[in-house]
C-alpha cells in the first residue's frame, strides 16, 4: 500500500470534521431558532405554536408546517423599537471597534518592538484580566463610576470638581466598559501579525530613502492588515450583540439589540419575536465575515 493511500483517508476525515462540527453546533440549533421565529406566540408550554409532533403523523406535520409565517420578521421591519435597537447596536459596535483599533494598534506595535525577553511579560499583562470573572470586572467599574465611587472621590480630593459628576448610566461608561473588556481581543491578533513581520523589509525601505513614518505606512501597515481585520471582527461581532455591559453601565433610555432580545425572551415571554431578532442579528453579522473572507482570498491570490 502506498504512502499516499495511507494518509489520504485520515486527511479526508480530518477535513470533514469542521463541517460536522458546524452542522451539529450551528446549523441544527439555528434550524430550531428559525422554526421558533416562524411560529406564533401562545400561552402554552412551550410558549409558541405550532409544535411539531412527529408521532402525530404526516398530515399533522404538514398542517403545522403550513401554520408557519413571516409575521415576526414583518414586525421587526415595521416597529421602530427593533430598528432603532439594531441601529444603536451597529453604531456602538463601530465606534467601540474604532476606539479599540486606535488604542490597540499602537499598543500591539509597541509590544512587537520590545526586546524578545520582555514580550511574554507584556503579553501576560494583557491576558491577566481574563483570570478573573467578566462580571466581577464589570461590577468593579460600577464601584469606580458610581455617584460616591472612587473616581468622584479622587477628583473631589484633587479639587478638579466641586461636586460629584454622573459617570454611571451613561454612554461614556458603556464605551469605557466595552473598550476595557474587548481590548485583549484587539491586541492579540495585531501582536501576532506584527511580531512576525520581516525587519529586513523596513531596512530595505530605509535604504531606498523612506522615512520611518513613510516606511510604516508603505510596509508595516499593509502587511498587518490581516491582523487588523481579525481584531476588528473579534471585537465588532460580539459587541453588536452585547448585553451585560450596556445593561449594567449604560442608561436605560436606549437599548441595544441584545437588551431587546433579552426583554422579549425573559420578560415578555415572546419566544418567536426573540428568535426572529436572533436570526436577523445572525444574518447582519454574517455580512462582515463574508467581506473579510473575500478580502483575505483576494490578498492570498495577490501574494500568490
Amino acid at each position: 500500500m502506498s504512502g499516499r493511500r495511507i494518509f489520504t483517508r485520515p486527511a479526508r476525515l480530518a477535513a470533514i470534521a469542521p463541517y460536522l462540527w458546524m452542522a451539529l453546533f450551528f446549523l441544527v440549533p439555528f434550524g430550531f431558532v428559525l422554526k421558533i421565529a416562524l411560529s406564533q406566540t401562545a400561552i402554552a408550554q412551550p410558549p409558541y405554536v405550532p409544535v411539531f409532533d412527529l408521532t402525530a403523523g404526516w398530515s399533522a406535520f404538514k398542517t403545522a408546517l403550513s401554520a408557519l409565517s413571516f409575521d415576526n420578521f414583518k414586525l421587526l421591519a415595521s416597529d421602530d423599537l427593533y430598528i432603532l435597537s439594531y441601529l444603536r447596536s451597529l453604531v456602538v459596535a463601530l465606534v467601540s471597534t474604532a476606539i479599540l483599533l486606535a488604542i490597540g494598534y499602537p499598543a500591539a506595535y509597541g509590544m512587537s518592538r520590545l526586546p524578545q525577553r520582555w514580550q511574554p511579560v507584556a503579553m501576560m499583562l494583557v491576558i491577566v484580566p481574563f483570570w478573573t470573572s467578566f462580571l466581577i470586572r464589570i461590577y468593579s467599574w460600577i464601584n469606580v463610576l458610581q455617584h460616591d465611587g472612587l473616581l468622584n472621590k479622587t477628583l473631589l480630593a484633587l479639587g478638579i470638581i466641586d461636586k460629584p459628576l454622573a459617570w454611571l448610566a451613561t454612554d461614556s461608561a458603556m464605551y469605557l466598559g466595552i473598550v476595557y473588556s474587548y481590548f485583549p481581543f484587539m491586541i492579540l491578533p495585531l501582536y501576532a501579525t506584527l511580531s512576525k513581520l520581516d525587519d529586513t523589509l523596513l531596512e530595505a525601505a530605509a535604504d531606498l530613502g523612506c522615512s520611518r513614518l513613510k516606511a510604516f505606512w508603505l510596509v508595516t501597515f499593509p502587511l498587518s492588515l490581516p491582523g487588523v481585520g481579525a481584531g476588528v471582527l473579534l471585537c465588532f461581532i460580539p459587541i453588536v450583540g452585547e448585553f451585560v455591559i450596556p445593561d449594567l453601565l449604560a442608561g436605560s433610555d436606549r437599548m441595544m439589540i441584545g437588551q431587546t432580545l433579552w426583554l422579549e425572551f425573559f420578560t415578555n415571554k415572546d419566544w418567536p419575536v426573540a428568535s426572529a431578532i436572533a436570526v436577523v442579528l445572525l444574518v447582519v453579522l454574517l455580512l462582515p465575515l463574508l467581506v473579510y473572507e473575500k478580502l483575505q482570498r483576494r490578498h492570498l491570490e495577490a501574494r500568490g
